[in-house]
């Protein structure tokens, strides 16, 4: 089964959090499945705005009841474990067991390196493991604990055909690919798709009870091929190169692609 979400930038003119409240609650009432928000502390553009995806994810959970959501993907290396186990956990008791946790490296070096971080892929790499099984060690002894057993869900994004991020994501409860070749306004063929989904099932073995998360444009025609060879969430992405929070809000208004 394919479920339906929308993909929401957390910059520019997505950057304001009222905006992004009233895109989630749509997208609730219009009978999407989910909401995932992205993750940055600045943006290539230094003048736009950028929310807080946690606070505006804390916001839409007390608005909703329904739908999945979280942030995809949350740059676990550059923040304290402590503290993202605390936030998660009361948000997902806040949803009532509603949230996914995505964690990755994060896209942007400048927001290590502007903060005193070290921008290293390898060390950023090494920090997001250590993280992720602090993570998870946290949330079974922290009070209050999450509502999700045996843990909140969490994906991981690999960007084929590197598979480190692949290898990574399989230890765990999800996967959101992206691709080297292919992007915004080059839609991945359902075959390049398939090799990824085909890389994760020899890796895990089995993907029973495994997310396969693919964020793109419905319009492009290929939702139902992504389906058939394995993904199980359909991100809409959402932005302003589609023409911004107008676009948005007649997107999901429209309702999900099903």
């Amino acid at each position: 089964m394919v479920h339906f979400a929308v993909g929401l930038p957390n910059v520019g003119a997505f950057g304001d959090p009222q905006v992004l409240v009233e895109l989630g609650v749509a997208a609730e009432e219009h009978g999407w499945d989910g909401v995932y928000v992205w993750d940055h502390l600045l943006y290539h553009d230094r003048g736009w705005p950028v929310a807080s995806p946690t606070v505006v994810l804390s916001a839409l959970a007390a608005r909703t009841r329904r739908i999945r959501m979280g942030v995809l993907m949350m740059a676990l290396p550059r923040r304290r474990v402590q503290t993202v186990a605390k936030e998660t956990a009361t948000l997902d008791a806040l949803s009532g067991g509603r949230l996914v946790f995505g964690g990755g490296l994060g896209s942007m070096d400048a927001e290590y390196a502007d903060f005193g971080e070290d921008p290293d892929l390898k060390v950023r790499a090494a920090k997001l493991d250590r993280g992720l099984e602090e993570l998870t060690r946290l949330w079974a002894e922290l009070r209050p604990a999450p509502v999700q057993r045996p843990r909140i869900p969490i994906w991981c994004p690999g960007r084929w055909p590197t598979r480190a991020g692949f290898r990574r994501a399989v230890r765990w409860d999800g996967a959101m690919p992206t691709f080297h070749d292919y992007g915004q306004e080059r839609p991945v063929p359902v075959a390049e798709f398939a090799r990824v989904v085909d890389f994760l099932a020899a890796e895990r073995g089995s993907l029973d009870g495994f997310d396969i998360a693919l964020e793109g444009r419905a319009a492009d025609g290929l939702v139902d091929g992504y389906a058939a060879a394995g993904m199980t969430w359909w991100v809409e992405a959402m932005g302003w190169w589609r023409g911004g929070v107008e676009d948005a809000r007649r997107t999901i208004a429209a309702g999900p692609p099903r």
